[in-house]
């Protein structure tokens, strides 16, 4: 009997066909067996993973900032001296030279340092003196065979041969192939504009450390900084008021000449020289003349230039008025010693005609009204006591009193017209820009700075009066040949002999105009002063500031006014009206 099978689709699947005994589902294979995908599943996973890991930590920090913006906020100050200090490191890092440069107000370098190196030798180590001493002299033939021998004969380990080698210089030693001549890095100085800024900046020894001027004053700021040092001055005006100098003495014959033009509303000084100068590139010996800075150091009895102040401190005091007159037609007496005029005026002067005559007895009558103990005061308040320790120059000096200890009434008296007392061309114009800008006396200064504080000395009505009587000086008195037109030029002159050996030499004098402009609005003052100027046909033998110092004002003014971008005023009825009543007031 056979064995039936049956089959049926309910129990197919429980049975196998031949080949179908190892059938695997599909959805397991896929599932299950497949590596690659799993594969690609972890990189999912992973790529999940780190996304949420950046996100993490960009947000710890996007709220790290907020709370150190918004909660405890930025150190402003701290942050910009950081800022700083990482810039002169970086330039400290970059550059080799160790001396900051200096720059004028626009920005034009007036003094670098340019990377040299110096040569020296271990002269124990040279075995043929002589030999050397030829070689070297043939490269540097300004220096001796005998200076070269004598350094290399010493028997010592170190000496210097030559200093600040130029790169040819240098290559030439190299092929020489001697070992015990070594090279040093070091800097040169260099002043691209040789004299112009002489008596400004000084100058650096042979070790590039300053020994004058604002090198010395600065020296440590210069050496402890890579920033560059802005000054105040201004490059094409010092170079066009040191020619107009030069020109005046050589057309005056004197013995040299001084200028300084200084910014009245903030007390900087935007030019300063002195002539004769020097160039500090050479490091040769100059004359003691050419060495002194006449604007800072030069101590002299001003003469008339002090009326200004003169003038100036009566007024504020109250007791004298600009409508006032005074007696001149007689000399003042104080015991023996008389005051008197020049020319003999023989008027009854007002504070104005005082200033347009240049009369000393008119000086001496104001002061008298005044007294001495106010006159003391104001020359105190004006700095016309004290050295200028604050301007940036080691060259500087103290006013003298003839009798500082006994300021009697003819000591008063003397001193309203400028004698008396001696002072620097530098405090004068100090304190004449006070006088004129509005009652503020500023410190002078050499510094390129935005800001300056000054401390009141007159009031501005005072002031104001003073601006009007000055500039009657210019129209109609000593400073005509000042009166530059459309600037409204006001000014003084004054003339003194000249104190040698404790006399007074009546055939030399030194010749002062201090001035200032416009008149309406006073930018600017100028100070020039010229020593032991001489008479000419065109002087017709005159050497009073009037012939000397006023032209060379003029030519300054005219030059100097435009570059300054001074507004010129060309209202010709407004100026006829201002002669006229300068006239009539006569």
């Amino acid at each position: 009997m056979g064995l039936k099978i049956g089959f049926s689709k309910k129990n197919a699947d429980r049975f196998y066909l031949p080949g179908q005994e190892v059938k695997i589902s599909c959805g397991l294979t896929h599932k299950t067996y497949t590596t690659e995908s799993d594969n690609v599943l972890i990189c999912r996973q992973r790529i999940i993973f780190s996304l949420c890991c950046f996100v993490l930590a960009y947000i710890i920090l996007c709220a790290r900032v907020s709370y150190v913006c918004l909660s405890k906020g930025i150190n402003i100050d701290t942050a910009i001296a950081s800022e700083q200090l990482a810039e002169e490191e970086f330039l400290h890092l970059k550059n080799p030279v160790k001396r900051a440069d200096i720059l004028d107000r626009n920005g034009e370098i007036i003094a670098t340092s340019l990377p040299t190196v110096n040569l020296y030798a271990n002269a124990k180590k040279i075995k043929n003196p002589r030999d050397v001493a030829e070689k070297l002299n043939y490269i540097f033939p300004e220096v001796s065979f005998e200076r070269f021998y004598d350094l290399l004969t010493r028997k010592t380990t170190f000496v210097y041969l030559k200093r600040n080698l130029s790169p040819a210089q240098q290559s030439q030693v190299n092929n020489l192939g001697i070992p015990a001549l070594e090279f040093e890095n070091f800097e040169k100085r260099i002043y691209p504009h040789k004299n112009l800024f002489a008596h400004v900046l000084g100058n650096t020894n042979i070790d590039n450390v300053g020994i004058s001027g604002l090198e010395k004053y600065m020296n440590e700021r210069l050496t402890t900084s890579t920033k560059p040092l802005y000054l105040s001055v201004d490059l094409g005006i010092q170079n066009t008021i040191r020619d107009a100098l030069i020109e005046g003495v050589k057309q005056f014959n004197a013995e040299g000449a001084a200028a300084i033009l200084m910014d009245v509303k903030s007390g900087q000084i935007v030019a300063l020289t002195s002539v004769p100068d020097f160039d500090p590139n050479e490091n040769i010996k100059v004359g003691e003349r050419e060495m002194f800075n006449f604007a800072t150091k030069g101590v002299y009895e001003a003469g008339s230039v002090f009326k200004v102040f003169n003038t100036a401190l009566c007024l504020e005091s109250g007791k004298v008025k600009v409508t006032d007159r005074f007696d001149t037609s007689r000399p003042v007496y104080f015991g023996k010693a008389r005051v008197s005029d020049p020319h003999g005026s023989h008027k009854m002067l007002t504070p104005e005609d005082i200033l347009v005559e240049s009369s000393n007895i008119g000086s001496t009558l104001e002061v008298m009204q005044v007294g001495k103990k106010f006159q003391r005061q104001f020359f105190q308040r004006i700095n016309m006591d004290k050295e200028l320790s604050a301007l940036e120059l080691p060259e500087v000096a103290r006013p003298l009193f003839l009798n500082a200890n006994r300021w009697t009434n003819h000591t008063m008296a003397t001193i309203s017209y400028g004698y008396g007392i001696s002072t620097t061309p530098m405090h004068i114009i100090s304190a004449f820009a006070a006088v004129v800008n509005g009652g503020m006396y500023f410190e002078p200064s050499l510094l390129l700075q935005k800001h300056r504080e000054g401390r009141r000395v007159v009031s501005e009505k005072t002031s104001e009066s003073m601006r009007h009587l000055l500039r009657a000086v210019v129209v109609r008195g000593t400073g005509r040949r000042a009166n530059v037109e459309g600037y409204q030029v006001f000014g003084k002159t004054g003339t003194a002999d000249k104190l040698e050996n404790g006399h007074y030499n009546h055939k030399k004098s030194i010749s002062t105009f201090i001035s200032g402009f416009p008149e309406s609005n006073p930018q600017y003052a100028l100070l020039v002063v010229v020593d032991d100027p001489k008479g000419s046909k065109e002087t017709f033998g005159h050497t009073e500031a009037g012939w000397n110092a006023v032209p060379i004002t003029k030519n300054i003014i005219t030059s100097v006014a435009p570059q300054l971008n001074v507004q010129v005023d060309f209202d010709i009825e407004k100026q006829k009206n201002i002669v006229k009543a300068a006239y009539k007031n006569q």
